[in-house]
Formats: structure tokens, sequence, C-alpha cells
């Protein structure tokens, strides 16, 4: 039995018809680009988020390139993020001439508020908080540092569509909240699909126009920029899968559950911290012999991946800058995840289970 990372077939048959269904009606139409699915999205998504606005955009990276230039921070602000996250965020920051500056982590893997004071400089006017695998950070910490040093809180939510601290959702919390919805996103799209929100309408304008070369009813161009737009087939797909996205996040946590209750012995589980609700774009456990036992996993046909093996700030392309994250550089060496998704069947995840299980009894 082989058990998948990721299983991205659509095996439901009513799903699949509901697609197919969904992809008729806007070639029947034919508004290709930006036709009506993409505005009901929209409003779809700001409402699920508890946001005025929301602008689809074509990929989780297009979100955070065009949030971050729909600021016109001056050239070479720093921006405060997390290490830890896929090379997109860093190199949405460095792309608008801004510079990234890597704060450390928790043992939760998210941003630590308590490291990005010391890191504040006249030159700081974000902070870019990352939700790492679908779990919310500490929002209300991270909140009253910006609000007492005049910095603007931005949202990478691309991996935590869905997730909530109390009543408030993921991207409820920064000026903007930004999605990713990939295919391999827990909202998942059939090839790439993004989403901004926002209260605030100058923004959304901004983002509206920015999302089409900077154009401003789509005749003058006010700002540079490229193309950026949400095809309306990817919307129409989305609006099928928001049908069942709560069942999606339910077998998740479920499987996040079952792995908990039979691994916390052998290896360090993530926690749920009280009062938050996590979505599980992956299930992140910690071991000291990380590398051993994915060899072992991988031997049984059990899929891994480690998310990931190097921090952003240690790629070549950023090495130098700026920032102190030592418990970072400690928890990359331990990371790895276990295939979590909705289609893990009960065979499947026993079959996880009984392989760690193995490893640390061998």
């Amino acid at each position: 039995m082989m058990v998948p990372f990721l299983d991205l077939r659509v095996t439901d048959v009513s799903e699949r018809e509901e697609l197919l269904q969904a992809v008729n009606g806007v070639l029947s139409h034919g508004r290709i680009v930006l036709g009506p699915e993409v505005e009901l999205l929209e409003e779809q998504v700001a409402r699920e988020c508890d946001r005025r606005y929301a602008v689809g955009v074509n990929s989780g990276s297009d979100a955070l390139i065009l949030s971050l230039r729909s600021l016109a921070l001056p050239p070479g602000s720093e921006i405060i993020t997390t290490p830890l996250s896929f090379i997109a965020t860093a190199n949405a920051i460095r792309l608008n001439g801004l510079v990234p500056v890597f704060a450390d982590i928790g043992d939760d893997l998210n941003l630590d508020p308590e490291s990005i004071a010391g890191l504040i400089t006249p030159r700081t006017k974000a902070i870019m908080v990352v939700h790492w695998a679908g779990k919310l950070c500490a929002m209300d910490a991270i909140a009253t540092i910006a609000k007492e040093r005049g910095l603007i809180v931005i949202e990478d939510a691309s991996q935590a569509y869905g997730a909530s601290m109390g009543e408030r959702k993921a991207g409820g919390f920064g000026l903007l909240g930004c999605f990713s919805m990939n295919s391999m996103k827990v909202l998942a799209s059939l090839g790439e699909a993004g989403m901004v929100v926002t209260d605030d309408l100058e923004l959304r304008d901004r983002l509206i126009a920015l999302r089409y070369n900077g154009l401003v009813n789509r005749e003058e161009c006010h700002y540079v920029s490229h193309n950026g737009r949400l095809d309306t087939i990817q919307a129409a797909m989305l609006l099928v899968r928001l049908r069942r996205f709560a069942s999606v996040i339910d077998a998740r946590r479920n499987n996040a559950s079952f792995y908990r209750e039979h691994l916390k012995e052998r290896v360090i589980c993530p926690e749920e911290t009280p009062g938050f609700r996590d979505v599980f774009y992956a299930y992140t456990i910690r071991s000291d012999r990380r590398d051993d036992l994915k060899r072992y996993l991988e031997n049984r046909g059990i899929e891994t991946k480690i998310q990931h093996p190097f921090l952003m700030p240690q790629h070549p392309a950023y090495r130098g800058s700026p920032g102190r994250y030592p418990n970072a550089e400690r928890l990359v060496r331990m990371v790895l995840s276990l295939p979590v998704h909705e289609k893990l069947t009960f065979d499947q995840r026993h079959r996880v289970v009984d392989a760690v299980q193995g490893f640390f009894a061998a």
C-alpha cells in the first residue's frame, strides 16, 4: 500500500460532475477573463473572512507581490517576517524593492512576537506574518507591537484559509490578507489561484488595477504592474470546492487528532492552542532522528515532505539578509510533514502510525 503525501485526483463522482458543470457554464457564457464567477467568489471569500473586500488574483505569489505593491512603500523599507516559509514570501518583498528582515520562530513554527521588537529600525514599515501549516500566529501580541510602533501588518495566510482564533478567521487581522488557493492547498483550485482581502476601499481599488497591468478602467495605466488576474474557470471550480470545504477541514483535523493520539509518545506533535482552530495544511512533527525516520517511511511506501529543508535566509539569493533566528535554525533540522490530506483512508493512516512506531521500536 502506497501512502501519497497528497492525492490531487478528483475521485468523488458527484464533485467531478459539479466541476465539469462549472467549467461548462463558463464556456457557455464566454466571459473567460474576470467573468461573473470571479466576483461571486470574491464576495464569498470576503464574507467568510469577515472583510469588506476580496480581490481575486492569479496565485498566492501574486497576492503577496501585489499587496505589497499596493502599499507604495519607499524603496529599501524593511519588512519583518519569519525565516520559515516557502520562498515566495521573501521574493514578494524583494520584488517590490523592499528588504526582508528575518525574525525567529517559536516551537509552534510560527513567528515569535518576542523576537520582533529588537529588529525594528527607523526603516521598518511592516510585519508580514505567515500562518505556517494552517495554524494562526499569535496575532494579538503581534498586533500590539505593530500598533505601538506604527507598523502595518500583512498576513501571508497562503496555508491557512479557514483557520481561526475565536471568531476571527485567517486573513481577518492585518491591513491585507493574502491567500494561495493552488491545487496543494486546503481550499484547492485545479491550477493556480489566489486572493487578497482587506477592509480598505482605496487598497481594493488599487489592487484591481495592479492585477491588470496597473490599468484603471482597463484603459489608463496608473501603476507599473503585470497581469495577475484570476481565471474565471478557476473561480468557478473554487466555488464548487467551497461547498465541501467544511468537510475537508473536518477530515484533516480528524487525521491530525489520530496522529497525535498515537504518536505523541514517539515524536513532537503539533499542538492546537486553546481557542484556535487549525486547518492542517500539513501535519509537521519534530524528531532528532528526522532524516532516518524519513528514509524508513519512504522505504515502506509512505511519502513525506520536509517543509522546508532550508530557511529562506539560507537560500543563496538571501544569504547575508538581516535578522536573528537561532530557534528556527534548530527546528528546521527536525521538521517532517506526514500525509494528512482529506483523502487519506483508514488503512493508510494506520499504516503511517504503525510505521512511525515501528521505526522507534526498532
